[in-house]
């Protein structure tokens, strides 16, 4: 049994907006796969909930007609994996999503709920970094599209003002448009595991393959927040393809990144993966692009 206060259900976007209002203090709930167990824990004991798991509208993905990528906010980890636009423009998201927990939390947990717990680790954030996301908001006055950088806060806390939902994520034509990515996940184990940390590096090459034209790199769990690495991507972002770069990439990122010591984890361990994984996930994109180190 679950201590909980009311549950309201919303079927559409406007009933939840309507809900968020008439209960401010009232929790989301979509999927469930983190509220209930912080409920079973009794960090959230005796809250009242608006479940907007039946708005069917927040589901899929689809292609706008200006070739922005929109994903519901309500799909789950597991339709996002399978979808053929993503497996054609963004296979990566898809390739990080599935790292998420195991099949049951995959089948039930969705992206928008990933992105609104604000949590560093989480396998969908460094990899929407890395492609320019930007978040769908839907409130009182209308629709609001945020950056997913702007988007986070700090940890654990996300810019939905009063009255809002998320509704969707973007991903513009710019951002996926002739670009290929990797996403590495460091952990203890290989499932059912939270990320140590992770990184996500995308790349445009140049038509021969032998210049880099757009490079994104995300990280999570390298900050209180996923980062981008801003600096290396200046520095690294026009730059021949070859071992030099490769290198050039691993040792700049150290300089986009401030992780910190816990249990799971040393802050020099965690440097030295940074800094690994962005080689390793680099390599992996350029091949996927067509080019060779």
């Amino acid at each position: 049994m679950f201590d909980v206060e009311a549950i309201y259900e919303a079927k559409t976007v406007s009933e939840a907006v309507k809900l968020r209002q008439e209960h401010p203090e009232a929790v989301i709930i979509a999927g469930g796969s983190d509220v209930l167990i912080k409920i079973r824990e009794g960090r959230l004991a005796g809250c009242e909930l608006i479940s907007i798991y039946g708005i069917d509208a927040l589901r899929g993905v689809r292609m706008e007609e200006n070739g922005t990528l929109r994903i519901g906010s309500l799909t789950s980890f597991s339709h996002i994996t399978r979808d053929p636009l993503i497996q054609e423009h963004i296979a990566v998201l898809g390739e990080a999503v599935d790292m998420v927990g195991g099949p049951q939390i995959r089948a039930i947990g969705t992206i928008g709920g990933n992105t609104c717990n604000g949590v560093t680790s989480a396998d969908s954030a460094s990899t929407l970094f890395a492609w320019d996301a930007v978040i769908e908001l839907t409130g009182p006055e209308g629709v609001r599209k945020v950056p997913i950088e702007a988007f986070y806060l700090g940890a654990g806390k996300v810019d939905l003002r009063e009255g809002e939902i998320q509704t969707g994520i973007l991903i513009p034509r710019e951002s996926w448009e002739d670009c290929q990515g990797h996403y590495i996940k460091y952990g203890m184990r290989n499932a059912m595991e939270i990320a140590t940390t992770g990184c996500s590096v995308n790349v445009r090459l140049s038509p021969d393959k032998k210049t880099v034209r757009r490079l994104r790199i995300g990280y999570g769990v390298a900050a209180p927040i996923p980062v981008r690495a801003h600096k290396t991507e200046a520095a690294w972002g026009d730059k021949p393809v070859s071992e030099e770069t490769a290198q050039g990439i691993a040792k700049s990122v150290l300089e986009d990144v401030t992780p910190r010591d816990s249990w799971r984890a040393s802050k020099d361990m965690r440097l030295h993966l940074c800094s690994e994984m962005a080689y390793r996930a680099f390599a992996e994109a350029v091949r996927r692009c067509g080019g060779d180190i």
